[in-house]
């Protein structure tokens, strides 16, 4: 079983806040200032390198601008689209 940092839900999830980012204009240096941590905490988390937790993910939702009940429609919209299921759903 390949790890969970890298399984096919958490990659989605990391190219929504991404493409979020992106979206607004922000360079990762920016969101890190928001986050109070460094650009390399923004950059791991983006390349699914590490894993955000339900505290910090609102966090970064909040930095970005971004409703996290919408947010959580989306994601699970994409994962839906892309037939993609966590652990927990097998």
């Amino acid at each position: 079983m390949a790890h969970p940092i890298h399984s096919p839900s958490y990659i989605v999830l990391a190219e929504l806040l991404t493409e979020r980012r992106k979206e607004l204009g922000l360079l990762q240096a920016e969101v890190a200032v928001m986050l109070n941590k460094p650009q390399s905490f923004v950059s791991k988390y983006e390349s699914a390198g590490r894993r955000l937790d339900f505290i910090e993910l609102i966090d970064v939702l909040r930095a970005l601008k971004t409703d996290p009940h919408g947010f959580l429609d989306q994601l699970t919209s994409q994962l839906d689209a892309r037939q993609v299921t966590t652990n927990f759903m097998r």
